[in-house]
C-alpha cells in the first residue's frame, strides 16, 4: 500500500527556496542587532573585533545561526499558512507568533521582572524586526514570483 503525498518535488524545492531565504534575512538582521547591543560598551572597532575570535565571537556566530535556523523554519511555515492568501492579519498573525516565542524564550525572568519588563519588550520587538523582514522578503520573492505560493 503505497501513499501518495499532496506534496510534490516542486513544492519541497519551493519550500527551500523560501527558508533558505527567509533564514538568511533573519540572520542578518540577527547579526546586525547583535553587533548594535556590542557598540555602546565596546566602540565600533573593539565590537567589531570581538565577533571575530574567542568565546565572544562564537557567541555571536552561534547566535546569529540560531535566529537564522528560526528564520528558515518561519520562511517554511509562512509560506505554507498564507497560501494565495491576501489576509494581512493572517500574515501579521505568523509573523507575531513566531517573535512571542522566540522573545519570550531569550529573557531571563528574574532580570526582567526586576526591570519592569522592559527585556521583554525589547526581545519581542528585535524578534518582531528579524521575522517581519523576514516576511517582507518573501513577500518580494512571491511578487517577483521567484518562490511560488503553496497552491
Amino acid at each position: 500500500m503505497t501513499i501518495e503525498s499532496p506534496f510534490t518535488d516542486e513544492d519541497r524545492v519551493e519550500s527551500l527556496k523560501a527558508a533558505v531565504l527567509a533564514g538568511t534575512a533573519a540572520g542578518i538582521v540577527a547579526a546586525g542587532l547583535l553587533l548594535a547591543h556590542r557598540v555602546p560598551s565596546l566602540g565600533w572597532g573593539t565590537a567589531l573585533a570581538s565577533v571575530a575570535s574567542g568565546l565572544s565571537g562564537s557567541t555571536f556566530w552561534v547566535s546569529a545561526a540560531i535566529a537564522g535556523l528560526s528564520g528558515g523554519l518561519f520562511g517554511i511555515t509562512y509560506r505554507y499558512a498564507v497560501r494565495q492568501d491576501e489576509n494581512s492579519q493572517l500574515k501579521a498573525g505568523v509573523v507575531l507568533a513566531f517573535s512571542l516565542v522566540r522573545g519570550l524564550a531569550l529573557v531571563n525572568v528574574v532580570a526582567a521582572v526586576s526591570l519592569r519588563g522592559w527585556p521583554f519588550a525589547v526581545a519581542i520587538a528585535e524578534s518582531l524586526l528579524i521575522f517581519a523582514t523576514a516576511a517582507a522578503s518573501l513577500e518580494l520573492a512571491r511578487q517577483q514570483q521567484w518562490i511560488k505560493p503553496v497552491k
